[in-house]
């Protein structure tokens, strides 16, 4: 059948990240577009993820700024903290973003359906609320991931990081279970807040991808920050009491726990599901995941996929970087390849992580011979602060080249310090010119180029 045969050249399923780039990009170079989303227009990072999250993260940044205002001269009366006010103010910049998405769609003539598609064919979908067939010569999948609930009694009564924007009042209490990023970063946050914060976790690795002299870092200091733990356990049940208020109950058999809010985050799976994948002969990875080639091609040859519903990095970045690449390479005539090495990432905990390229461990592996430099240091804005909390720099580099092969880095604005420190891993650049590079004083910044 002629590309012109059908409906669309391109049906895109999941408005998100990397599926509103495909469309724009590929509605840009004349491709007639259609997307489905049964959600909201924005996907998982603009409605329910790093965006709303990050705003979260500034407002408990506040309470660290504020803790350290009195040492600064400042004298502060009646400072109190407005949760509902908060969350309505993000709720309502999300809405602003979703907005924008939709006219991004509507300004390229990129048909959007508010409906969950499902291929039933290697060129065809049905609309699941509408019942509607419509054919395409190629389909992108762009679906993204969603929150893993694992089966115990009572966990209806939990929540996940989708739901956490939407809570009526602060918790006085929040388990969290799980030690990845997300978890994390809202345990971080609610502590800062002023909520008790005990995290659960069925191992002893938080943030096991990262370096382990960051990890240890960040235990010291959200310990000292009152953050609790209980390590090597699960829950094995949740009992909701008549008051609304929850109790956990643990699979070491040790102390339960009383909380206001359960939050799991234990990971994030593939979605996938009701997709019809099967039914052009697609089979999935072990967590539902959707295997791809370089260019996003499943098996089925007119079927793609870009994102977090691939088998490669989960990261919003990454999405937009395949759903543009896809689009040039089908509809724009260009050869685009997504680079996977030397990628920064960031943890929004207090105080914050950033690290690209590879780990100590991960570099001892590869490479005969490694150099390893530090820098730990207490910064200049906590001089005054009754907390001891210092920062931690990692250099880590190859001992026969002289080439940079990770940076880590734990302490105050260290993601935005990160971003551009990351070009020069990236560029392979070596740590003489490091070196080379005169210092930034006063700035914490100044610690890459003075270690030793």
């Amino acid at each position: 059948m002629p590309q012109s045969a059908f409906d669309y050249d391109l049906f895109v399923i999941g408005a998100g990240s990397g599926g509103v780039r495909a469309s724009r990009i590929a509605a840009a170079h004349g491709a007639r577009v259609a997307v489905a989303e049964e959600f909201r227009i924005g996907g998982t990072c603009v409605i329910r993820g790093c965006v709303p999250k990050k705003l979260l993260v500034y407002a408990s940044q506040f309470a660290d700024d504020l803790g350290h205002a009195g040492d600064y001269g400042w004298t502060l009366q009646g400072a109190t903290f407005d949760w509902p006010k908060l969350r309505d103010a993000v709720l309502g910049d999300v809405d602003r973003i979703e907005r924008a998405y939709t006219h991004t769609l509507d300004s390229h003539k990129v048909d959007h359906f508010h409906d969950h598609a499902e291929i039933i064919g290697p060129n065809s979908v049905r609309l699941k609320n509408s019942g509607k067939t419509m054919t395409a010569a190629k389909i992108l999948v762009a679906t993204g991931a969603w929150p893993v609930m694992p089966e115990f009694a009572g966990n209806e009564h939990c929540i996940t990081s989708n739901e956490v924007f939407h809570l009526e009042t602060l918790p006085r209490h929040v388990v969290i279970a799980g030690a990845g990023y997300i978890a994390m970063e809202f345990a971080s946050i609610f502590n800062a807040l002023g909520c008790k914060v005990t995290v659960i976790n069925r191992t002893d690795n938080v943030l096991r991808t990262y370096d382990i002299d960051l990890r240890e870092r960040l235990m010291t200091i959200t310990r000292a920050r009152g953050i609790e733990y209980r390590f090597h356990t699960t829950a094995h049940s949740v009992e909701k009491q008549p008051d609304g208020s929850l109790v956990v109950h643990m699979n070491d058999g040790g102390e339960s726990l009383a909380a206001d809010v359960m939050l799991v985050a234990i990971g994030r799976k593939a979605n996938t599901m009701s997709l019809g994948l099967d039914s052009v002969g697609i089979k999935l990875g072990t967590r539902g995941e959707i295997p791809v080639d370089g260019e996003g091609r499943t098996s089925c040859d007119s079927i793609y996929a870009v994102g977090d519903v691939t088998d490669r990095v989960q990261l919003t970045p990454i999405a937009i970087r395949e759903g543009h690449a896809f689009a040039d390479r089908q509809y724009g005539g260009k050869t685009r390849k997504i680079s996977y090495d030397a990628i920064p990432s960031a943890v929004f905990t207090q105080p914050p992580l950033a690290a690209v390229g590879l780990t100590e461990a991960e570099a001892r592996q590869n490479h005969d011979e490694i150099r390893v430099y530090t820098s730990d240091f207490r910064p200049m804005k906590n001089i005054f602060s009754e907390r001891v909390e210092r920062g931690y720099y990692k250099l880590v580099v190859d001992g026969a080249t002289d080439r940079v092969l990770g940076l880590h880095m734990i302490g105050p604005d260290a993601p935005e310090i990160l971003q551009a420190a990351a070009i020069a891993v990236k560029a392979g650049l070596t740590k003489a010119d490091f070196d080379e590079t005169v210092a930034l004083h006063p700035s914490m910044a100044e610690e890459l180029v003075l270690m030793r």
